[in-house]
């Protein structure tokens, strides 16, 4: 998770894989800030980033949690990544779990991020037992599972060896698995190979035009007629504008910072195109 955090806090590519720069709040509430600076100077030669913020300690759920991250976020508002190691040390304390209330939290915190633009990240444990599938080895019941919009398993081969398999699955992305090994000079995790890459859906040139277009002006509004001129596309026509950017409108905003809205009026079909905050 250290090594996650810092990739995504300088924008340096993890196992080959680009991130999405930007601030990143790694709660280690099993760890010490000992141990988390002795930890990062052994893994970057330096303490910290400038964009990684470190706690070890966070109220729980029922105790404040969501205000906590608020206040971080509303000072912090480039944040990208929350990661809260351990789940067990923020959830309320229960006998036993069942499928609706590890469903909850989950939701809970993925409406959260959704809020904020934001991933969340959450390490729990796995059992200590062997199983065909390895998200079947997850701690508690499927409902942490079943909410999240996906899972990642790292787990040894050999107890005492430094070679371990990292699961990947998620709702956006195809299966992987891919082959890592520790340097335990440097704690680092370095990448061997994996047996499927992700997919990555191709750029789209008239996303990539629209985007070009309203950062040079980070508020427009026009009609698709208008719209069309501005962008001098000559291939779409006025009306499948609007269209292309119902279907596309959380990719145009996840993937280029831009803001969609439309809407009618006596007079015609209104565009509202802006540039998000922090993009």
């Amino acid at each position: 998770m250290a090594q996650l955090a810092y990739s995504v806090s300088t924008g340096q590519p993890l196992f080959g894989n680009r991130v999405n720069k930007g601030c990143v709040l790694y709660l280690a509430l099993e760890d010490t800030y000992a141990r988390l600076q002795s930890r990062c100077v052994r893994m970057f030669d330096i303490n910290v980033s400038e964009n990684l913020h470190l706690s070890t300690q966070a109220n729980s759920l029922s105790k404040g949690l969501d205000y906590q991250l608020t206040e971080f976020i509303n000072e912090h508002p480039n944040t990208k990544l929350i990661i809260i190691d351990t789940l067990q040390k923020i959830r309320e304390l229960a006998p036993d779990y069942n499928y609706g209330t590890d469903y909850d939290v989950i939701t809970r915190l993925k409406k959260f991020g959704e809020q904020h633009r934001l991933c969340i990240i959450l390490v729990h444990h796995t059992r200590k037992m062997d199983a065909a599938d390895p998200f079947e080895t997850i701690s508690e019941t499927n409902g942490l599972l079943g909410a999240a919009d996906g899972a990642f398993v790292l787990q040894s081969e050999k107890r005492s060896g430094n070679s371990s398999t990292l699961d990947v699955v998620g709702r956006d992305q195809a299966a992987q698995k891919i082959y890592l090994e520790f340097d335990r000079a440097h704690c680092l995790w370095k990448f061997i190979k994996t047996d499927n890459e992700p997919w990555w859906e191709p750029p789209d040139p008239f996303l990539e035009k629209v985007a070009l277009f309203v950062r040079c002006q980070p508020l427009w509004k026009g009609t698709p007629t208008d719209l069309v001129t501005s962008l001098g596309v000559k291939n779409i026509a006025p009306n499948a504008i609007t269209k292309k950017l119902n279907v596309c409108s959380n990719r145009l905003l996840d993937e280029y910072g831009i803001r969609y809205e439309h809407y009618r009026t006596n007079s015609g079909r209104y565009i509202i195109l802006s540039l998000a905050e922090n993009s």
